[in-house]
């Protein structure tokens, strides 16, 4: 794997930890949409130059490792990529066929980190989200 990546003038390593949730953080994303979604966010996000390093879709937030161009900011990628996501998505499962408007999938913000030097570290924690949910889950039951 390459250190850094190339633009005519610039070369650069830029990968940020970004993690979302569905609106009113509803376990929406599972079974059958969770590939559908997973093959979307990565595709929109090569339409933005950027590419997904790691990701995980858990059932109520979104965990990615993503390489974004300098040349483009994080707010605008990951903006475009939810608002694309969801137009995609209303137009699979909800049967909206023309445009929409007026609804939303992901809730509103983000958060995002930058992830240096420590991005193996980003990487486990991204692979065992789902494992360290299920075991939260387990010690709040007792």
């Amino acid at each position: 794997m390459n250190d850094h990546e190339n633009l005519n003038h610039t070369a650069w390593d830029c990968k940020y930890h970004v993690v979302w949730i569905p609106k009113n953080r509803k376990k929406t994303i599972f079974k059958e949409l969770r590939p559908y979604l997973g093959e979307v966010i990565r595709d929109l996000a090569s339409h933005r130059e950027s590419r997904i390093e790691e990701g995980h879709l858990m059932a109520d937030h979104v965990h990615i490792l993503i390489s974004i161009p300098p040349k483009y900011s994080v707010s605008q990628v990951i903006g475009y990529v939810k608002g694309k996501s969801a137009i995609a998505i209303a137009r699979q499962y909800m049967g909206k066929s023309r445009n929409f408007t007026g609804q939303s999938f992901w809730a509103r913000g983000n958060y995002v980190s930058t992830v240096g030097r420590e991005e193996e570290t980003v990487r486990k924690y991204i692979q065992h989200q789902e494992k360290e949910d299920q075991r939260i889950e387990q010690l709040r039951l007792f």
